[in-house]
């Protein structure tokens, strides 16, 4: 069997505890005392606190306790969202047609809530053409500036020209 994550009963090692639960008198009883409080019900006494000085113990049913915490770690989960990037690689002379066919996906990306980082690749000597670079982003960034924002500006990094952009709420 794997070891419990929390001490209980027994395993508690502290010579005092702060004692809660429902039902009990809320204090610091001595270790002794503490399960007998605990026996006395029919329950566990679980430390759920050992960093506290006293630590923290709660006399509740220890596989309750797991199940209820497991429940809350399960809704906390459920309540996170996955933060999506999606990509888009331009070349320094993009033309309309390619651009306009990039600038349809970028949006489409932004309106179901992905973020976006559109980056401009530039290839042996195209670097210098990165000001051509900055504006075909600068570009992109004003066209969708109806479904996203800008939250990181073109910026050179190597040989690419990157630009992330969000989701507008």
């Amino acid at each position: 069997m794997k070891e419990d994550q929390h001490k209980i009963n027994d395993k508690i090692d502290a010579q005092e505890v702060r004692v809660v639960g429902e039902g009990i008198e809320a204090g610091v009883y001595p270790i002794a005392k503490a399960k007998e409080l605990a026996q006395e019900q029919g329950l566990d006494l679980v430390m759920i606190s050992e960093k506290a000085i006293p630590p923290v113990c709660r006399v509740v049913e220890y596989k309750k306790f797991l199940y209820e915490q497991k429940k809350k770690e399960k809704e906390l989960k459920a309540k996170q969202q996955k933060v999506v990037v999606k990509e888009i690689r331009f070349g320094p002379q993009t033309d309309d047609h390619d651009y306009e066919f990039k600038r349809r996906h970028a949006k489409a990306f932004l309106e179901e809530g992905s973020k976006l980082k559109a980056y401009v690749f530039f290839k042996g000597r195209s670097i210098i053409f990165k000001d051509q670079g900055e504006i075909l982003l600068l570009r992109l960034a004003q066209e969708l500036e109806e479904v996203g924002k800008v939250e990181q500006m073109p910026k050179l990094e190597g040989k690419r020209m990157i630009m992330m952009m969000g989701p507008k709420k």
